[in-house]
């Protein structure tokens, strides 16, 4: 597409889509397991528009919301976008209106305090709802049968916070939703909105703190007993974005924090640990109780692994160059101070994928993506620019590591697990293979992999007709969660 800045955030696997499309009885080689009855969720940044400044990202991409349909061994596929108020003041101009990255100071003076939010992360279900989320905003509540937007989601009005996080976690035994919103008194400011919605949706709990300095809480985790929230320092500044500059940018001498409260408790009992300089995480795995201890397992690097936040705060290094790995912090909680321990439990990676059950639980296994040497030089394209080409399975218990590695010129998407009834099969990961295909050409594959024996590869595939844009997270939901959710739309009707 001309109209498209020639950077890494509009090429290779970046390149602009746009197309909103629908397709039934889709080829499958191999053959689906029966279990596997649902749908597959994902959220795709794809702007709509050619953007107002050549140094846009990726993360301002226009949300879509995918759906992969599966029954019976048969896949139907569709794709809309999310129709937030952006996305309909920009459709109506038939252009770009709003303008850097994050900074509404930068946009057209005709949207002025309208809705800046894209929707374009994480697809969240929940109380029998999908959700559309990004966190500079609210979530879009989405129709889950037609892809249809329904509008904005603020709990009828409960919900105060200005923005609703991307990765809230659902307890599975309680079904009840943690989540969070920062800025959430507004752009730049330190508020931080801590919730809690009960399992069938409803919101029973809304509390404000204030984080140590303004930082991009991406992610946080719950244990059975505490909720925590881990504070890098990727920072805003509002002069700096009221003189046109960059939302974030990160301070490599800056310490991090880990805030912990009991999670049905105050705000006031927060506990705050200090951690190391300049570190950053944008994933969480997991977080359990352990008697007094407190394990927190999440995908830690020495620097911000996105090259626009690094360099806004003057860190100037390669991508290749950057640091770190899969980590445990644990923190005793019968102890005073502000310190914790720390190791590497696994390579480096990111994109984790827990099973649902385990959440905020002790845990067998979990599934990140990461990078292998030996696959040749990655592809380009995905937030950060180079796409992920290795699925690991790390056993944190004893140190069992397993990959699933990719051919050259090939690259993988964060999966989504599927459970098994069996009480010995570990279920199963669905997840969006590319492969490059002429110079400037990619296609397409959903793969279904054996989550206990990702060695093996997949053992069905499916080919997409249509070029696909990478996705950032997705979701699964089972067709019985789906057909809950239909019966109690039509209950509400009556």
């Amino acid at each position: 597409m001309p109209n498209f800045p020639r950077t890494i955030h509009f090429t290779g696997l970046n390149t602009p889509v746009g197309i909103e499309w629908s397709a039934r009885n889709l080829d499958v080689v191999g053959e689906i397991p029966a279990e596997i009855d649902g749908a597959f969720f994902r959220a795709v940044p794809d702007p709509a528009h050619a953007p107002m400044f050549d140094d846009d990202i990726v993360l301002s991409g226009d949300g879509m919301v995918a759906k992969f349909s599966i029954h019976g061994g048969t896949v139907d596929y569709a794709i809309r976008y999310v129709e937030t108020e952006r996305y309909r003041l920009e459709k109506e101009a038939r252009r770009a209106l709003f303008g850097q990255y994050r900074n509404p100071f930068t946009d057209d003076p005709a949207v002025a305090g309208k809705d800046r939010t894209v929707a374009n992360t994480t697809p969240v279900w929940h109380g029998g709802r999908l959700f559309m989320t990004k966190e500079d905003g609210l979530a879009y509540e989405i129709d889950p049968e037609t892809l249809e937007t329904i509008g904005r989601w603020d709990y009828y009005g409960a919900l105060k916070s200005e923005t609703f996080t991307a990765h809230p976690r659902v307890d599975p035994e309680t079904g009840e939703m943690f989540f969070f919103g920062y800025e959430a008194g507004g752009l730049a400011t330190t508020d931080v909105a801590y919730c809690i919605a009960d399992r069938n949706g409803n919101l029973v709990s809304e509390q404000w703190f204030r984080q140590p300095y303004c930082s991009t809480i991406h992610d946080f985790a719950i244990t059975e007993h505490y909720a925590l929230f881990p504070i890098f320092p990727t920072t805003a500044d509002l002069d700096r974005l009221k003189a046109g500059g960059p939302h974030w940018a990160h301070q490599q001498d800056l310490e991090s924090w880990v805030g912990i409260m009991p999670r049905y408790g105050k705000v006031e009992e927060m506990r705050w640990f200090k951690g190391p300089k300049g570190v950053s995480a944008f994933h969480l795995v997991n977080a359990y109780d352990d008697g007094d201890f407190i394990h927190l397992d999440l995908c830690l690097s020495d620097t911000n692994a996105f090259g626009f936040m690094r360099e806004a705060g003057g860190v100037q290094r390669a991508q290749q160059e950057i640091q770190g790995g899969l980590t445990r912090w644990t923190f005793d909680m019968s102890k005073e101070g502000e310190s914790f321990e720390s190791r590497i439990i696994g390579p480096p990676g990111d994109m984790p994928r827990l099973r649902d059950a385990d959440q905020g639980r002790a845990y067998r296994a979990a599934w990140y993506l990461s990078m292998n040497p030996q696959g040749g030089p990655p592809l380009p394209g995905g937030p950060v620019g180079v796409a992920f080409n290795a699925l690991f399975r790390v056993e944190p218990g004893n140190g069992r590591l397993d990959m699933m590695a990719l051919e050259p010129e090939m690259a993988i998407n964060e999966p989504v697990h599927v459970p098994s009834s069996a009480p010995d099969h570990d279920g199963w990961l669905l997840a969006m293979v590319d492969r490059r295909a002429g110079e400037d050409g990619f296609r397409s594959e959903l793969w279904v992999v054996e989550a206990g024996d990702i060695g093996k590869g997949p053992i069905a595939r499916v080919p997409m007709p249509l070029p696909m844009r990478a996705q950032v997270h997705g979701a699964w939901v089972s067709a019985d969660q789906l057909a809950r959710a239909r019966a109690r739309q039509k209950e509400v009707a009556a």
